[in-house]
């Protein structure tokens, strides 16, 4: 398969090299960045209205605080750079970016 030569298609590209199925569904987490910690009660509430798994990810000394949602589909460039920028526009008011995305392969 051929992706674009950005982040995402990077990602793409590594799965594709470790035999990663695309063909079947996988839980794929989208997190959500926010310039200003604590997320805004609005913005969790309104991404709670469109996704059933949010979880809000508390900073620490590591890492600084983000949300994640979790979306079950099967796998796609399209499908992975649509959400992320449904998302961004969506929070954009509330100074938020979907910028990074992971799945777990069971």
């Amino acid at each position: 398969m051929t992706w674009p030569n950005d982040a995402d298609g990077d990602v793409f590209r590594t799965l594709e090299e470790d035999g990663f199925d695309f063909s079947s569904d996988h839980l794929v987490d989208f997190n959500i960045d926010f310039e200003n910690w604590p997320p805004a009660a609005e913005a969790i509430t309104l991404l709670k209205e469109k996704y059933n798994r949010v979880d809000i990810i508390e900073p620490d000394e590591e890492f600084e605080g983000y949300v994640k949602i979790q979306v079950t589909a099967e796998l796609s460039y399209a499908f992975v750079t649509r959400v992320q920028k449904e998302i961004t526009k969506s929070l954009k008011k509330y100074a938020a970016k979907c910028e990074s995305w992971e799945v777990m392969d069971d």
